[in-house]
């Protein structure tokens, strides 16, 4: 990957504009207030975040919002790949009451013009009283 592309700042996205995610909101309203550092109320908020995160490239929301174990030491994104969709399929856990939760989840994209979706189920922590992403559950885990 170019160095120009590694250095890309985040995708401008208009307040107004239906947030990525897929829900009903404005950005403004809906991942924009997590992506300007406003803390998610569930794993499930937080992980839609984290999608539209990918979507506008906002690279610093997605390393503040993985654990400190689990934090890659770089993030790159790749030109040639467009996130289109995403549906959550389920969760776990994730209240007030829980310091873990998990969600499941398809990210549908395009890469270099061919469809495909992946598919995941991951595990979110509590750290500093904050939803963090901490990694993908392997099957049978």
């Amino acid at each position: 990957m170019s160095s120009r592309s590694r250095r890309r700042r985040a995708l401008a996205v208009a307040p107004t504009a239906t947030c990525p995610c897929g829900e009903p909101a404005t950005y403004a309203d809906g991942c924009g207030r997590l992506h300007a550092g406003a803390a998610a109320a569930t794993p499930a908020e937080l992980m839609r975040s984290r999608y539209a995160a990918f979507v506008v490239r906002d690279r610093d929301h997605l390393l503040r919002t993985w654990s400190s174990a689990q934090r890659p030491g770089r993030l790159d994104f790749d030109d040639a790949l467009r996130w289109t969709g995403l549906e959550i399929l389920g969760s776990t856990g994730g209240t007030a009451f829980h310091s873990t939760g998990t969600v499941e989840f398809r990210a549908h994209f395009e890469y270099r013009g061919v469809a495909g979706v992946h598919q995941e189920n991951s595990l979110f922590v509590r750290e500093d009283g904050r939803w963090v992403y901490d990694r993908a559950i392997e099957p049978g885990e």
